[in-house]
């Protein structure tokens, strides 16, 4: 599981009732805020939000594509695509919007 945050080893933090093993929730609380910061659309309903189901797809498409494949992981020192080995070079926004 590259670049996952449970690697099998003991994590601190409780497991999620009901959720399988290794569903930690601090690494799920962290990634539910990466994404209500990086999409602003989620926070209130108020400025910025969809109108339509498919603006909102579009948005969270284009997020987890530019998380995974341009942006680099503090943990990793590599985007989680290169560190999977989908990709051998960490994309610019330019190759993302291609």
């Amino acid at each position: 599981m590259g670049g996952s945050p449970y690697n099998g080893r003991a994590v601190r933090g409780r497991t999620a009732e009901g959720g399988c093993p290794g569903t930690v929730l601090n690494w799920v609380s962290a990634a539910n805020l990466s994404i209500r910061m990086a999409l602003r659309r989620f926070t209130r309903l108020t400025n910025a939000y969809s109108k339509k189901l498919d603006n909102l797809k579009a948005a969270c498409a284009l997020y987890f594509a530019y998380y995974n494949f341009c942006r680099v992981q503090q943990s990793l020192r590599v985007s989680p695509a290169l560190e999977a080995g989908i990709t051998d070079h960490i994309w610019t926004l330019r190759e993302l919007l291609s």
